[in-house]
């Protein structure tokens, strides 16, 4: 059987806020991206988790939940004493806002074995992490998550990486700059979102982004632009892909990370990037028609 495995921080969601009244879910970049990629990839591919929870009852329900909708849980590392992170999503003034709690989130000590993060690795089709991966760690172990992701790319894994930049997640934009230029040689494709990547890099067009990329040794880059069009790059070819016309936005959280999980699974099987990208922005559509970050498989 193939494998996906996805590393990084799963969080408890908190969405709504109507009347002070909240719902509880379970979402984070990364998490989500393989939410979506489990329901585009064909069944003999296995989507496994891996990231660090605690030992307390929503660590464990996250846990269950994973398991029911088919993403596997073997190598999530459970720390006694630790929790996972919250964030709570309300909108105002015609925006979401997002309130976060993830000091004592125990994803922040997912790489804090280098040996069991290369047997999570081992044996990966495909691997992604985004940069959220990389910021809630200690240097030393953004090291150790670059090296697992570089040894399982050695073993045949091909690698993708979101840079997903949060600058409050860092001590500094040069030190977030620096990082995500040093995960980029260990990927093969890059998914960046044009908006971010104008504000750290001070790219003018999504075009200088994929160029960017591609000359810090990405073989395949494809820079999202909310309802814009995604420009698709690789060393052999150029092009745009237009969103799916007239899709109703309700709520966009994890529409970019729902991009991503189809356009991987549509490599994986077989489709050209521009292909992929086609249907990235088909299942995009459906996400940022419903609530929350993860969207029922039944559903899509």
């Amino acid at each position: 059987m193939k494998r996906f495995v996805s590393v990084g921080e799963c969080m408890i969601e908190m969405s709504g806020g109507e009347d002070g009244n909240y719902r509880l879910g379970y979402a984070g970049d990364t998490l989500n991206t393989a939410w979506y990629a489990r329901a585009r990839l064909p069944a003999d591919w296995a989507v496994d988790y891996v990231t660090a929870l605690g030992d307390d009852l929503y660590s464990q329900q996250m846990v269950d939940f994973f398991d029911a909708n088919g993403i596997g849980t073997s190598h999530i590392i459970k720390i006694d004493g630790r929790r996972p992170g919250l964030y709570l999503i309300h909108q105002a003034h015609g925006d979401r806002h997002f309130t976060y709690w993830r000091g004592q989130s125990a994803a922040r000590s997912l790489a804090d074995d280098g040996e069991v993060l290369n047997g999570a690795l081992a044996g990966a089709n495909m691997a992604y992490f985004s940069g959220i991966s990389l910021a809630i760690l200690g240097a030393r172990s953004r090291g150790r998550l670059l090296k697992a992701i570089h040894l399982a790319r050695q073993a045949g894994a091909r690698v993708a990486f979101d840079p997903n930049e949060r600058p409050l997640l860092w001590t500094s934009p040069k030190v977030m700059g620096s990082t995500i230029a040093a995960a980029t040689t260990v990927a093969d494709v890059v998914l960046p979102t044009f908006g971010d990547e104008a504000a750290l890099f001070g790219d003018a067009s999504p075009e200088a982004v994929a160029e960017r990329y591609l000359s810090w040794g990405a073989e395949e880059v494809v820079v999202k632009n909310g309802g814009e069009p995604a420009y698709v790059a690789s060393r052999e070819s150029r092009g745009w892909v237009a969103p799916v016309a007239g899709a109703k936005s309700i709520d966009p959280t994890g529409a970019g990370d729902s991009f991503n999980g189809a356009y991987l699974a549509a490599r994986a099987g077989g489709a050209t990037p521009l292909e992929a990208a086609a249907a990235a922005h088909a299942l995009a559509a459906i996400v940022i028609g419903h609530k929350g970050a993860l969207v029922a498989h039944e559903l899509l």
